[in-house]
């Protein structure tokens, strides 16, 4: 994989040409800046900018005034090459939060083992309709510990709206959600993203995960994608690399809160 290329392709389709990600989102372009505005539960934020250092805090105060403006928290997804080199220092001396940085992990889909199969007793169920939504959301909540109520509504709206650009899929113990998963495709692009991948505490280790990996691929594959991209956390990161995702840079979100 040429990781320069694969990089400057995915700024160009996914952040600096982005499409909204739900039917309650648009995009906006403010000069060297593209962010997002959604509804409450929808994704708020930046999701590309190209400053120099002289414009950078003028563009950071432009960004707070138009989300506090509308009520909303917002996110700045900041990238280990985007510049000026101190950005993310000028976004917490805005007042922003750092959550923790991650890893951009990028797979080419013809290279993947798509032949795992989930462990014995695990069944993989798609969620195409509210019933399969709640599933998702509920294996979601038990292994990060978070509240679902956004994630159930983005969910819902998308398979409302665009049922082709979202693949979701809970994998089931005795009928109980353990692990879930969703994949989000980008007509035009070659690329189509993992999101949300977790797995119950006690049921860790036993290869759902790369199961879900796997279900997610062959969508992937059978809709003509080229590229599977991930925002990895350090516990996902070695499991993807062994798969054959490779590491193309860091992300991480920096939180204003309105």
């Amino acid at each position: 994989m040429d990781h320069a290329a694969v990089l400057t392709a995915y700024d160009r389709d996914l952040r600096e040409g982005a499409r909204p990600d739900g039917p309650g989102a648009r995009i906006e372009r403010a000069g060297r800046v593209v962010r997002q505005v959604a509804d409450p539960l929808g994704w708020n934020g930046v999701l590309w900018s190209g400053l120099e250092a002289a414009e950078a805090d003028r563009a950071i105060g432009d960004q707070i005034d138009r989300f506090t403006g509308l009520g909303r928290d917002f996110e700045w997804k900041l990238y280990g090459h985007d510049g000026p080199a101190d950005l993310g220092d000028r976004l917490l001396a805005a007042g922003f939060r750092a959550e923790p940085t991650e890893t951009l992990m990028v797979a080419e889909v013809a290279a993947l083992d798509l032949d795992t199969a989930p462990p014995a007793g695990i069944r993989c169920v798609a969620a195409t309709d509210p019933a399969g939504v709640d599933l998702v959301v509920t294996a979601h909540e038990r292994a990060f510990g978070t509240d679902g109520t956004a994630l159930r509504h983005q969910m819902l709206a998308r398979l409302a709206a665009d049922p082709g650009t979202v693949v979701a899929v809970a994998a089931l113990a005795d009928g109980e959600p353990v692990a879930a998963a969703r994949m989000e495709l980008v007509p035009g692009t070659p690329f189509a993203g993992l999101w949300g991948g977790g797995t119950v505490e006690a049921w860790r280790g036993r290869g759902i995960y790369r199961a879900l990996v796997a279900h997610r691929a062959r969508a992937a594959a059978g809709r003509g994608y080229r590229y599977l991209h991930v925002d990895a956390s350090a516990m996902s990161r070695p499991i993807l690399a062994r798969l054959g995702f490779h590491a193309l840079g860091t992300t991480t979100p920096y939180v204003h809160e309105a």
